[in-house]
């Protein structure tokens, strides 16, 4: 029994046998120790390159630093073979956001990202990043990212800049992304979000709604006066129902003025699906009273000052408008948003008459019971149908 015993501490032993991470200098700068590999029943060397860490000064700052997390580990039974965790974890933050740049630029480049989403994504990493270069102590290296940082960034998201439960919940799913991607690529073992959830969710409300057909008609009556090429834009995306990142992508040449149509090419198309919409007279008329037509049929509908030009101009600057002159200029409430124009439409559309299926169509939904979302409660009737219907029963 005392053999067998004996037997097993001296395998423990070997187990937990090491020898404290040392830095070597010259061509190559890396960390090394020894640890014991029960596979091999033998001490292996682990190697860590420290190249890529800036000046010499920085890598030395650096493998301090690793040396003493690693020394730690070590000595409260930590074994690199036998537990396998990635070089990766001791790369600096600095470099890790680089790679989630780069990362992520390439799936808006390959249509995996819409550009809005990539936006949003860049910002909230630069606010990121921005707040812990300002933290008294600063995390350095991406192990440091764990679920406290998380906690405390969120923190300082809704309570010191005050922002909305909402936008809380929007840095959260950023942060699940953004971990996720950690773990795909090696630099975590475990996303430090998992267990996070969000504030009030349920409760949370549209932030939009549909804007009064009182006020519809001020912000026609308004444009009509003073800036009817954004009128035009307004048309497209309440008639229409165009999506406002389509409108700035649509070209002359995609208008079919014969048959009052205008066509939707899968690249551009939200659903990433070709489509043909029905463009009504009073677009096409307002079109020719501005001279639209008079323009290179390659050139965008919507360019600079929302006229016709060769140049792109990003769907942002509708959105601007309508918050910096037209939601102040006539009043309107923070709740009409630009994108109200559309969920105005559909609702007007199903308000006068028209049926559930060519909404659905126009609005390029994927079921009508997208479609029903929005028809108003006051003219939701009864299914004919059923009326005197009699079962068995």
């Amino acid at each position: 029994m005392l053999s067998i015993e004996k037997a097993r501490n001296s395998a423990l032993n070997e187990i937990l046998s090491f020898t404290y991470p040392k830095l070597h200098t010259g061509v190559c700068w890396y960390i090394s120790f020894y640890a014991f590999d029960p596979a091999k029943g033998e001490m292996r060397r682990k190697r860590i390159k420290i190249n890529s860490v800036g000046t010499a000064a920085q890598r030395r700052r650096y493998a301090a630093q690793v040396c003493h997390r690693l020394s730690e580990k070590l000595e409260t039974g930590w074994n690199p073979w036998v537990e396998a965790e990635a070089d990766r974890c001791y790369k600096r933050f600095s470099d890790v956001l680089i790679h989630y740049r780069n990362y992520t630029t390439k799936l808006l480049n390959d249509g995996v990202l819409r550009q809005s989403t990539c936006h949003d994504y860049m910002c909230f990493v630069h606010i990121l990043e921005e707040w812990n270069e300002n933290r008294r102590t600063p995390i350095q290296y991406v192990y440091q990212f764990d679920r406290d940082f998380c906690v405390r960034f969120l923190d300082y998201i809704y309570i010191e800049r005050e922002n909305s439960p909402r936008t809380r919940n929007n840095y959260l799913a950023f942060l699940r992304s953004f971990s996720s991607f950690l773990v795909q690529h090696l630099y975590l073992k475990e996303r430090p979000t998992d267990g996070l959830v969000g504030v009030g969710k349920s409760l949370l409300k549209k932030e939009r709604k549909v804007i009064a057909p009182v006020d519809v008609q001020r912000l026609h009556d308004w444009l009509m006066e003073h800036n009817r090429p954004y009128l035009l834009v307004c048309y497209f995306l309440h008639y229409m129902l165009i999506r406002p990142r389509e409108i700035a992508k649509l070209r002359l040449c995609d208008i079919c003025v014969a048959k009052q149509t205008i066509y939707i090419d899968d690249t551009i198309s939200k659903n990433k699906k070709s489509a043909i919409v029905t463009m009504p007279a009073k677009i096409i008329e307002l079109m020719v009273d501005l001279g639209y037509f008079n323009a290179p049929s390659s050139h965008y509908i919507f360019s600079r000052g929302f006229r016709p030009g060769a140049e792109w101009v990003n769907e942002k600057v509708y959105r601007d408008y309508w918050s910096r002159t037209i939601r102040p200029t006539l009043h309107f409430p923070k709740e009409y948003k630009f994108y109200s124009l559309k969920d105005t439409g559909i609702t007007a559309m199903l308000r006068a008459g028209c049926d559930a299926l060519s909404v659905k169509e126009q609005a390029r939904h994927s079921s009508l019971l997208m479609t029903d979302i929005y028809t108003p409660q006051d003219i939701r009737d009864a299914n004919p149908l059923l009326l005197n219907y009699k079962g068995i029963l």
